[in-house]
């Protein structure tokens, strides 16, 4: 495992080297404008070097998921779809098609569905064997879009990636499925080097790469993926709702940006500068600061999901802690302008909201 995983990590970096210059040439490129402040053109890469390596790790492995070839079609048209969209920015309503349509693909041919619930009530497991194909619709275009609007400042995606897929390691290995626990470290590993040359580590900021749609919808794809097929079965790793804990922050973040949007009246895939890293950088922090504390409550929230999992911690008292922090983030974060003033005064902050990707 040790030599696949450095196989990985070295195939992914050249991986990003070889895309970056290919996106130059095809004019894959970010560009700024008036709400990306970026320096020059960024290749919209990462996510296509990404999964072009984990997805041939699978193809030589197919035994690592129960359902590989399904997923790889499946994730593989998203990525496509994800780079056309990063050409010619597609109307979000053929986006949520496509999504919905690999949803179903992923439903009923993988038979991946979110019936068994858990304990959420009672020491009775809640099982919703019709309701499930609907629930499940919304979990897989919900993660697609919360992972695709925590895109916002450098490292942050690829930090809540690691972060909810270094939690699903633990719990792969807690309970001994070893399958799955390589392909979550095989995507963790293959991240690391997107993550270095997005903050400009080790090469600079010359060799700055951009995660892009492409790489966003197919990791909002697999985190759900990889969730219901750990928390579902006879044999599962994890109830349904240590899932709400180890992707918190976009889960979070995504609830709490899209209530506000349409409590004002607007359509809630409308982009704002609303989201956690923009409240970070308004209350003074740097992009690099704002990172790391997101990257730490990420971190916090999903240790608990984990540790409460290994503790075996009624899942009726974690799903309703889940939704009283929700509630706890919904209020701050609809009120967060007069806080942030009142903050600001109080340590005396005067610098303005960063205008960063």
């Amino acid at each position: 495992m040790i030599i696949h995983n450095i196989s990985v990590f070295i195939a992914t970096f050249i991986s990003l080297f070889l895309f970056r210059k290919l996106a130059k040439v095809i004019n894959l490129v970010d560009t700024p404008n008036e709400r990306k402040a970026h320096s020059g053109t960024v290749p919209l890469v990462g996510g296509l070097a990404i999964f072009v390596v984990v997805f041939s790790y699978l193809y030589v492995f197919p035994g690592t998921l129960s359902h590989s070839y399904i997923y790889l079609c499946c994730a593989g048209f998203l990525l496509i779809i994800g780079v056309w969209d990063d050409f010619k920015d597609l109307n979000f309503k053929f986006r949520l098609l496509i999504q919905a349509m690999m949803s179903l693909v992923m439903m009923l041919n993988a038979e991946l569905i979110l019936v068994n619930l858990g304990q959420l009530f009672s020491a009775s497991e809640i099982n919703i064997p019709t309701l499930g194909y609907f629930l499940t619709f919304i979990a897989v275009i919900g993660a697609i879009n919360a992972y695709n609007m925590v895109d916002g400042i450098d490292g942050l995606l690829g930090g809540m990636a690691t972060v909810t897929f270094g939690a699903m390691s633990m719990l792969f290995f807690i309970s001994g499925h070893t399958q799955l626990l390589s392909f979550s470290i095989v995507i963790v590993i293959a991240t690391i080097p997107y993550i270095l040359m997005n903050v400009g580590v080790p090469f600079g900021q010359r060799f700055k790469v951009f995660m892009g749609d492409a790489g966003s919808t197919v990791i909002g794809f697999t985190v759900v993926w990889m969730l219901i097929e750990g928390s579902q079965g006879s044999n599962k790793s994890f109830s349904a709702v240590t899932g709400l804990w180890i992707a918190a922050i976009p889960i979070m973040d995504a609830l709490s940006t899209i209530l506000r949007r349409i409590k004002k009246g607007q359509s809630p895939f409308k982009p704002d500068r609303e989201h956690l890293h923009h409240i970070m950088m308004r209350l003074g922090l740097s992009s690099q600061q704002a990172l790391l504390t997101i990257c730490f409550l990420a971190l916090l929230l999903s240790t608990i999901g984990v540790v409460a999992e290994s503790m075996h911690v009624p899942n009726y008292l974690m799903f309703w802690s889940f939704i009283v922090v929700n509630l706890a983030y919904f209020y701050i974060m609809s009120r967060i302008w007069r806080i942030t003033v009142k903050i600001r005064r109080f340590f005396g902050i005067t610098t303005k909201l960063s205008r960063k990707q």
